[in-house]
């Protein structure tokens, strides 16, 4: 009897990922800067938080998120920490996290992707949908992002222009 060893073809590195993800965080950014000061921390749809309040969100998330996954400490989440009062603080947090994430995305072994982690005390699942979590919430948020935006009469960045 014989056997065929099959080697299995990964669709993405985690190197493309990362950069997936940052298209992602450049473009959130600059929606941030698309907004009006005031608007960016008051103006809203139906109801919804704020644009700041969104990207606090975010902030909150992704840099604390890998932190935890890569040092294994489970901590609660909370966005009470960090409450940006102009757009300049947030634009400066947003570029700091971008390096928080950098810093711990590449930390994860291709093997850790696939571990069950409790994120936050409250998600257990792989690694890899955790992170794709980060990045479909971002998406999910920029969407409401480009509502307010057009509802302000500013035209929000192109969608495909993530660089």
């Amino acid at each position: 009897m014989t056997t065929t060893a099959t080697a299995t073809k990964q669709f993405i590195s985690s190197d493309q990922l990362l950069e997936h993800w940052q298209g992602h965080r450049n473009l959130t950014r600059r929606v941030i800067e698309s907004f009006p000061e005031k608007e960016l921390f008051e103006f809203s749809v139906g109801g919804m938080r704020p644009f700041a309040k969104l990207a606090v969100e975010l902030i909150s998330i992704a840099g604390p998120a890998l932190k935890g996954i890569v040092e294994q400490q489970i901590e609660g989440f909370s966005e009470e920490a960090f409450q940006p009062k102009t757009k300049e603080e947030l634009l400066a947090k947003w570029d700091s996290e971008t390096q928080v994430i950098n810093h711990y995305f590449n930390q994860i072994s291709e093997e850790r992707f696939q571990e069950t982690f409790n994120l936050f005390g409250q998600y257990e699942f792989p690694v890899y949908q955790n992170i794709l979590y980060f990045i479909d919430n971002e998406v999910h948020h920029r969407g409401q992002g480009y509502t307010y935006l057009r509802a302000l009469g500013i035209e929000p960045p192109f969608f495909w222009e993530r660089f």
